[in-house]
């Protein structure tokens, strides 16, 4: 599979928008945040462009100005205070760095890795925007126009810098063995703050393992929806099955009926003098006009109701006495006591505890409606 590392991003937040958007090749509008980020990428680029004078601060306030995009914003106001908050990232990264200071290597350098087994390649793509030369090896930096900086554990742990340092190594292999030279950061334009850390070579093989994960659930065709704060940027709301009720006018079904219902379940839902057989009848409605239109949540006047599936699972117990048997361990759980199971999980080897997750079966599973009132 040839795969970008955005996407694999994309994947981790939202299985269904990757399938929307890398399988079904479903085009949204580009947000405002990411024309915003993209413009000061671009800026970062022509200041570090090397040459024999590095663009002033004037310079690359002009080149900000003439790439700027002022159609994506809402109002006049709004594009204002973005044009505004740009020229400050700017004039501040200019009184902190001095860009004949540095020695660059590369800006926005594309690459292709290849991780997995002789058997099983995968190649995994995408684009660092800065690699400089440091007194003692390399540093890797990507900037970043979030409102939020995160802590430092974060930047010790990001995936993204962990496969720009892969991709690094397979420019310069020799760097293999000065892992402790190389330096990866996230530079957090609108705090004018930078955040580095390095990675161990164990480090660099658990995030290949990492993305064989979530590439085997691609192939595995496992696309479930998940909400999260990231939704609030989703263009894909009005098709997802979390979110498309809530587009409910700008769809041909009438449904005047069914938001009666959805809004009269939330009501009876929470009265203390619950009509038992009414709720059930609504829920059945409710459920089949889930089903129906393929959504997931429906969103009324007073709240919304979400579909909520539970699932259980047991062992089977062939493959778990199997597994246990040579480490003499069958006994403690001859009838396969879930319990005993579990309490003993713990001591087991990791490889062994991976083993016994893979024997779960689906025992069985259930819907429920699920209510949060406004």
């Amino acid at each position: 599979m040839r795969v970008s590392f955005s996407s694999l991003e994309t994947y981790k937040n939202c299985p269904l928008k990757y399938k929307y958007q890398e399988i079904d090749k479903i085009k949204t509008p580009k947000s405002k945040e990411a024309v915003f980020g993209t413009i000061l990428h671009s800026t970062l680029k022509f200041i570090h462009t090397p040459g024999i004078l590095s663009p002033t601060q004037e310079q690359a306030m002009e080149f900000f100005s003439n790439t700027w995009n002022p159609s994506v914003f809402d109002s006049p106001e709004e594009e204002r205070a973005a044009f505004v908050q740009g020229v400050k990232i700017i004039q501040d990264y200019y009184q902190r760095n001095n860009p004949a200071d540095y020695n660059i290597v590369s800006l926005e350098s594309r690459f292709q890795i290849e991780i997995g087994t002789p058997d099983n390649r995968h190649i995994v793509s995408g684009i660092i925007d800065r690699i400089d030369r440091t007194r003692d090896g390399f540093e890797i930096i990507d900037y970043k126009t979030t409102k939020k900086m995160p802590t430092q554990e974060s930047v010790e742990t990001s995936a993204q810098l962990t496969v720009y340092l892969q991709a690094f190594l397979s420019f310069y292999p020799e760097e293999k063995n000065n892992l402790d030279k190389l330096r990866v950061s996230l530079y957090y334009l609108k705090h004018d703050f930078k955040l580095s850390a390095q990675r161990t070579a164990e480090q660099l093989k658990e995030n290949e393992n990492a993305f064989l994960e979530i590439i085997k659930l691609i192939e595995e065709k496992k696309f479930e929806p998940n909400i999260s704060p990231l939704c609030d940027w989703c263009g894909y709301q009005n098709i997802c099955p979390m979110w498309k009720h809530k587009f409910k006018e700008t769809r041909k079904i009438d449904s005047a009926e069914i938001n009666s219902m959805i809004d009269e379940y939330i009501d009876l839902k929470s009265a203390i003098s619950l009509t038992k057989t009414r709720l059930a009848k609504i829920q059945t409605e409710i459920e089949q006009y889930m089903e129906q239109e393929n959504v997931r949540r429906v969103f009324g006047e007073n709240g919304i109701i979400a579909q909520s599936l539970r699932v259980t699972y047991k062992y089977d117990e062939e493959k778990v006495q199997a597994i246990l048997s040579p480490l003499e361990k069958w006994q403690a759980v001859l009838k396969l006591d879930k319990t005993a199971l579990k309490n003993m999980l713990d001591s087991l080897p990791a490889k062994t505890r991976k083993e016994i997750e893979s024997a779960k079966i689906i025992d069985k599973e259930s819907k429920s409606l699920i209510v949060k009132k406004k």
